[in-house]
């Protein structure tokens, strides 16, 4: 099974969250899934219900930005990889939301478990209490990925009648320094990597996530960049959905 690779340069928030968007709305039944991998200029993503006049004081520190198509609380980026899935319905048809998620969430699992680390989905710790927060990596859901009992990174879901779309968040770098801002707790911004003595570039890590991906599937990625249509799309969210000064 083949897959389309595309490597996204560091963006804001803005484009990134836009361009999810765009993949999206310009899948068609019969297109080859796409595997996206991608990192941050320094931003927030807040989910889809949330709302950005909840969060003035993060907007005067950081005018970088956007509301993600997914569910989920606060998530802080420019510390980390990230990764965008999109597959046709059809790709797992037998499967429902909770088992689908845990199926894709699976070459996560391969990926820290590459670099040595005891990884495992929140649902299977027996000492954690399942809750929700404002801020995603406070909270803990059944399929959030604990490295030696800690949280690390995030993942949603979202489904249309045509798609299954999935992303989620790799923190690599500490950010106790540059990010914090005097305003955020680390419980806030989240574990990292760093903390557990990986030291990661954010091409290696591109690197390994595609190694997991490709060995938990058994697909080959072929590197690919938008197309025509996927770049239209992407020009008139920017203009009509994601230009939040306007």
């Amino acid at each position: 099974m083949g897959f389309r690779l595309l490597l996204s340069n560091t963006q804001n928030a803005r484009v990134n969250m836009a361009t999810d968007e765009a993949l999206v709305k310009s899948f068609q039944e019969n297109d080859m899934p796409i595997l996206r991998l991608y990192s941050w200029e320094k931003s927030f993503t807040i989910g889809v219900s949330q709302n950005f006049s909840s969060y003035s004081h993060l907007i005067k520190q950081r005018n970088d930005y956007a509301k993600r198509i997914t569910g989920g609380g606060v998530l802080f980026h420019g510390h980390d990889v990230s990764y965008s899935l999109i597959l046709p319905v059809s790709y797992m048809n037998d499967l429902n939301v909770k088992q689908s998620y845990e199926k894709i969430c699976t070459f996560l699992l391969e990926f820290y478990r590459s670099l040595g680390l005891n990884a495992m989905y929140a649902k299977d710790d027996e000492k954690i209490h399942l809750s929700k927060s404002e801020f995603c990596q406070v909270g803990f859901e059944a399929y959030d990925i604990l490295v030696n009992g800690i949280k690390i990174g995030g993942n949603a879901q979202r489904r249309t009648k045509k798609v299954i779309f999935q992303h989620g968040s790799i923190p690599i770098k500490n950010v106790s320094d540059e990010i914090l801002d005097n305003i955020n707790t680390k419980k806030e911004i989240g574990f990292c990597l760093d903390e557990f003595d990986i030291n990661l570039s954010y091409e290696q890590t591109q690197t390994l996530l595609i190694k997991a991906f490709e060995k938990t599937f058994k697909v080959s990625l072929q590197k690919s960049f938008l197309n025509e249509k996927e770049k239209e799309t992407l020009s008139l969210l920017l203009k009509d959905k994601y230009d939040y000064a306007k």
